[in-house]
């Protein structure tokens, strides 16, 4: 198929003919469930995952990775979306994944694609008011996404965790337990063939900087709870960073002060001790430039990426102004009951823009291609920068050796969320 028609499929969102395009070019999805094993054997090392959240713009931000892969032999790079962002950027597990893949067919990319579910959160509240009620959603939104080709997903019951317990033990006890029966779900669904690659969590982001004492009692409680075999691949920890960074008053963001020397001990622990890839970074993409190349020599599997890619986007000197103002009125007004009293507009509008992704989709896709094109190169200035700083580069022979592309049926019984057309191509 050509270019010109794979830019066809984006424009009819006809999903499921992209990802049959996508596993006969031999892109898959595919599970770096294998990589990652290998890791933890000590076999590979000195090298950072990043994982790429794309909250919008995402066909053309793919391509721009994809562009920046291929000049690097970078492969070992993951694509992401969390459960919160599924509905604030209408982008159903079915549309993320085919955007994606139309990005890698676009760009002729030659390495199988790896698709994540970030953040699937069990939401405290809604567990202690229907225990069963919201296991079934978040397993629902599970069998969705695996069948949309989601081979990697973050298990995050870290909301579960009570502080008020008298052990550590006892605090993780839902937290593992939980995960332990998520897991045991996944291996029943997953296609013949495929090892969904799995990531837990202990400290939820944004809060106390997780403890050696944390990550041993979860993974104990987790390996005594989980019945079926593998488990977890990598486990993400609290080390001082916040998502989307912390907006000060006059709208740029504060420098973050994190704790390597927990991320580096937590991840020692986490491979040699439990045979996992390692410890995940979240809320990583505002960090200053300098501390990119940090990651990889502490031991680091995995860094979460997504509110710097937004921001080049919404701040580019090409993005139209109007749209943009348009965009701001939108928060100041229609999300006015999310602003603290002590926000200035700035930060309010920093904190906030990220939902205006959903609202203004199609007016987003609709910017003229000089305007794409310029905001795309420096997207895929920023990947080259940290596929090289993350240690990914040449990585490619690494992920031909461990990865292996699985055929999966697609059939028209496959979940499908209805979502709008939209002329995101070019």
């Amino acid at each position: 198929m050509s270019e010109k028609n794979i830019d066809q499929l984006v424009q009819e969102a006809n999903f499921l003919a992209i990802r049959q395009m996508a596993q006969e070019a031999g892109l898959g999805p595919a599970s770096i469930f294998e990589l990652y094993a290998a890791r933890g054997r000590s076999e590979v090392s000195g090298f950072t995952v990043p994982a790429i959240n794309l909250r919008g713009f995402t066909y053309e931000s793919a391509r721009a990775a994809f562009r920046a892969a291929k000049k690097l032999n970078a492969a070992a790079i993951i694509f992401e979306i969390a459960r919160s962002e599924m509905g604030y950027t209408e982008q159903p597990p079915l549309e993320y994944s085919a955007m994606v893949l139309a990005a890698a067919i676009k760009e002729n990319y030659p390495y199988p694609v790896f698709i994540q579910g970030d953040h699937f959160q069990v939401k405290e509240k809604g567990f202690k008011e229907n225990r069963e009620k919201e296991l079934s959603a978040i397993k629902k939104l599970i069998s969705d996404s695996i069948a949309a080709g989601f081979y990697q997903i973050d298990l995050d019951t870290s909301t579960l965790v009570e502080l008020d317990k008298p052990t550590v033990k006892e605090q993780q006890k839902n937290n593992y337990e939980v995960a332990a029966e998520l897991t045991d779900f996944i291996r029943q669904i997953q296609p013949a063939g495929i090892t969904v690659a799995l990531g837990g969590e202990i400290g939820e982001i944004g809060g106390k900087n997780s403890t050696s004492e944390e990550l041993r009692a979860y993974l104990q409680g987790y390996w005594e709870s989980v019945k079926s075999h593998p488990g977890l691949s990598k486990l993400a920890v609290q080390t001082g960073t916040v998502h989307g960074g912390v907006p000060l008053p006059d709208g740029s963001v504060a420098r973050v002060k994190l704790d390597f020397d927990t991320l580096q001990k937590l991840s020692e622990i986490a491979t040699k001790e439990y045979g996992l890839a390692g410890c995940v970074q979240h809320g990583a993409s505002t960090l200053p430039a300098e501390m990119f190349d940090k990651f990889p020599a502490l031991g680091t599997a995995e860094i979460h990426l997504a509110t710097e890619f937004q921001n080049i986007i919404f701040d580019h000197p090409k993005f139209p102004g109007d749209l943009k103002e348009r965009i701001k009125r939108y928060c100041l007004e229609k999300l006015a009951a999310e602003r603290k009293p002590e926000e200035t507009e700035q930060q309010f509008f920093y904190k906030t823009r990220k939902k205006a992704w959903g609202p203004f989709k199609k007016d987003i896709a609709a910017m003229p291609a000089e305007v794409k094109n310029a905001i795309a190169s420096d997207l895929e200035k920023k990947f080259l920068f940290l596929f090289e700083k993350l240690g990914v580069k040449n990585s490619a022979a690494m992920v031909k050796k461990y990865i292996k592309v699985v055929r999966v049926p697609i059939t028209e019984n496959a979940p499908v969320t209805k979502a709008e057309k939209f002329s995101g191509a070019d």
